[in-house]
């Protein structure tokens, strides 16, 4: 007890930039809400991962083709990122564009260069 004489206990909690202002508070998803069409470009790159990767285990001489759907969504991915602005990109978003769109696009990329490498 004798450590905490001289100290003043504090109540003070972090809050947003904006809370501070005396703004609204920001709910968590905001930003990623854009209805039906801002998750639809995510549900659209999920599918032909998904589709891609059914492809891939269906059988061996079929992986080139399932890893080829793969980079080549991953890439439309990028280009999606890139073209659409932040509220209509929902999840595909999660840092800043010019890093969303190099990820998207060497992920794609290099499934890509594996797809032609496989027989």
């Amino acid at each position: 007890m004798q450590q905490n004489r001289g100290r003043r206990a504090s109540s003070h909690r972090a809050q947003p930039a904006s809370a501070a202002r005396g703004a609204k508070p920001a709910s968590p998803a905001q930003g990623t809400q854009a209805g039906g069409s801002g998750v639809l470009v995510y549900l659209l790159v999920l599918a032909g991962v998904a589709a891609g990767l059914l492809l891939a285990l269906h059988g061996s001489r079929d992986a080139g083709r399932g890893a080829g759907l793969i980079g080549c969504v991953l890439l439309a991915a990028a280009l999606a990122r890139l073209a659409l602005p932040p509220r209509y990109a929902a999840l595909l978003a999660s840092r800043g564009k010019t890093l969303d769109v190099l990820a998207f696009a060497i992920l794609g990329g290099g499934v890509l260069g594996l797809a032609l490498w496989l027989p």
